[in-house]
């Protein structure tokens, strides 16, 4: 019969059990609002706003981080223009230089042919009046030979100037 007592005692309405539930009810509900509430919230509220300041701060450092990823794509687009233009002028100043150095080779190669033309000119004149003089002194000897007699230094000039002429008549240099 106890079992039956403690089930039945359990269910049972009792009202001043009723009341001092609800006095210890209102009366830690009071001192939770008074000390434990207001801090409560305060730290709740300074929780939102930490976490409302974090989430501005990312917004403004994504933006920050937006404008500073296109001023590098600005400063990256400048960049690889200037090379282009570098290389560009560095491939004009080379074609010039070029141009430059292919006109002074020309210049010097003429300069080369005018001189060895002028040389094998000279040579050949030279070696044209050292035949010429070569002939007059076989010419000489084969007159005195023939003539078997000395002649004297006029006779021998005269004679020498007859053949050389006689020799630019009848063998004219070709050029």
């Amino acid at each position: 019969m106890n079992t039956l007592v403690l089930a039945s005692s359990f269910t049972d309405v009792k009202p001043g059990l009723i009341i001092w539930t609800w006095i210890t009810f209102i009366v830690v509900a009071f001192i939770l609002r008074r000390f434990a509430w207001g801090p409560l919230l305060a730290a709740v509220e300074g929780r939102e706003k930490s976490i409302t300041n974090a989430i501005e701060s990312a917004k403004r450092e994504r933006a920050e981080a937006e404008k500073l990823l296109a001023e590098q794509k600005t400063a990256i687009a400048a960049a690889r223009q200037e090379a282009a233009d570098a290389v560009r002028k560095t491939q004009a100043e080379m074609e010039k230089f070029r141009e430059e150095l292919m006109g002074k080779a020309r210049k010097e190669a003429d300069t080369m042919k005018a001189d060895a033309t002028r040389a094998i000119a000279e040579e050949r004149a030279k070696a044209i009046a050292d035949i010429k003089g070569e002939a007059v002194k076989l010419s000489i000897a084969i007159a005195e030979k023939l003539l078997a007699e000395k002649l004297d230094d006029a006779k021998h000039e005269a004679l020498a100037q007859q053949f050389v002429a006689d020799l630019g008549k009848k063998q004219t240099p070709q050029a």
